[in-house]
């Protein structure tokens, strides 16, 4: 099991790295397997297709920011840790570039399962303002912010929660 799940993470590391080169619509399974340094066989026992691998590096993605929130001593730290990992991102940076349609469709709240996650996550770190904190972080995937700017803004939404 455990070799299992190390080549399950290392293919969705793999995908994030291809991703950040090409984007997500250039991105193939044989790059992505060359990448996680596994067999593409290995890619389809642990995924049926792109779309499915896809879903799952979302997934991920969200749960390793929960993480980072979780982490921090404060509210203030947790947006701002959030912030600077969604604004410094090699991937959404470069699908912002290459892939606007997959990343509005990211974006568009819905009732998929993973805006599900999203939601129960922010609401565990903010209590009733998860809202904001989403409606904030979101916006950082299209403008991302500097580390100042970052700063400034976790203080004023921190003092508002």
């Amino acid at each position: 099991m455990a070799t299992n799940k190390r080549s399950r993470t290392a293919i969705l590391s793999g995908a994030k790295i291809v991703i950040t080169e090409v984007g997500s619509y250039e991105s193939n399974m044989n790059d992505i397997a060359a990448r996680a340094e596994v067999s593409r066989a290995t890619v389809y026992n642990h995924f049926s297709d792109k779309e499915e691998m896809m879903l799952s590096l979302v997934e991920s993605e969200i749960l390793r920011l929960f993480e980072v929130g979780k982490k921090a001593p404060t509210k203030r730290d947790a947006l701002y840790a959030l912030s600077i990992e969604i604004s410094k991102d090699p991937a959404l940076r470069k699908m912002v570039e290459t892939d606007p349609l997959d990343i509005a469709k990211f974006v568009t709240v819905s009732d998929h399962p993973l805006w599900q996650l999203i939601n129960t996550s922010l609401a565990s770190l903010f209590g009733e303002s998860s809202g904001t904190v989403l409606r904030w972080l979101i916006g950082q995937i299209a403008s991302p912010l500097t580390p100042d700017e970052s700063a400034k803004q976790a203080d004023q939404i921190a003092r508002a929660l």
